[in-house]
């Protein structure tokens, strides 16, 4: 399934025994410059630079980074489409012929910078989602001073995640065999069961998943299981590369400036 497989690969890809530190730094670095461009290019090349890594160098399933892009891909359409009709001024390129609506050329170009943002910010988290398993990102954390109250209430939501995700698949798999999908009638039928049958099922899961922690010795603090790898040992190959790398993108950003997309 969709959720599991999210994880699996993180633990199954070629990087997955790349330092941890390395992956988190190029990701996150990469990411504030996306975020802080003032042009569309920078984003764009981040994005597919960032996409080549996952799909060729980790060697993620194309079909799979696919189905996961399209999500905030559709998100930032949407978001796109609304800055360019209600943000900007300047002359009209485009008349909606609806309320009055009209697309300008600030508004095209605004709307546009922020989607290329998205992009780039997703593809760098989607980098590190799909190459770092979570224990070793929580250690990561946690080895950076993060608050052990904010890394324990993360933990205990990404466990809780997976009991919710499991059950609705139980919960569906056994109303498919059940034939409750079989007409739309049905389906209607079988997903309003589910989702009022869900919270309840996911609330007993989670009572037993905290009564067989505490048999466990839970004294309400989670140990995390700390590698020992260090930022020394990412290497001074890949730590020069990595520099170099955000210098020409800091460069790019800088004399790409204001430039937007050229509208006839």
């Amino acid at each position: 399934m969709f959720e599991n497989t999210l994880d699996n690969y993180a633990h199954s890809n070629n990087l997955t025994n790349l330092n941890p530190y390395f992956k988190i730094l190029l990701g996150i670095s990469t990411m504030i410059v996306s975020l802080v461009s003032t042009s569309p290019v920078i984003p764009i090349v981040i994005a597919l630079f960032m996409s080549i890594l996952i799909i060729f160098k980790a060697k993620i399933s194309w079909n799979f980074y696919l189905k996961f892009f399209f999500i905030p891909f559709g998100f930032g359409l949407l978001t796109f489409f609304f800055m360019a009709v209600f943000f900007g001024v300047g002359s009209p390129i485009l008349e909606l012929g609806l309320f009055n609506l009209t697309v300008t050329v600030d508004g095209f170009n605004l709307g546009f910078l922020v989607f290329t943002r998205m992009l780039g910010g997703f593809t760098c988290l989607a980098f590190i989602a799909l190459t770092t398993p979570m224990t070793e990102l929580f250690s990561v954390l946690e080895l950076v001073k993060i608050p052990k109250i904010l890394l324990e209430l993360a933990m205990l939501m990404y466990r809780y995640i997976f009991v919710l995700l499991d059950e609705a698949i139980n919960m569906y798999h056994t109303q498919e065999t059940r034939l409750g999908y079989s007409s739309l009638k049905k389906s209607i039928k079988s997903m309003g069961m589910l989702g009022s049958n869900l919270f309840i099922r996911t609330w007993l899961k989670g009572e037993q998943t905290y009564i067989a922690m505490e048999s466990r010795c839970y004294d309400g603090s989670i140990k995390t299981l700390k590698k020992n790898e260090d930022i020394k040992d990412i290497g001074t190959r890949n730590l020069a590369g990595l520099i170099l790398f955000e210098i020409i993108l800091v460069l790019g950003v800088y004399f790409t400036g204001n430039y937007g997309v050229l509208i006839l």
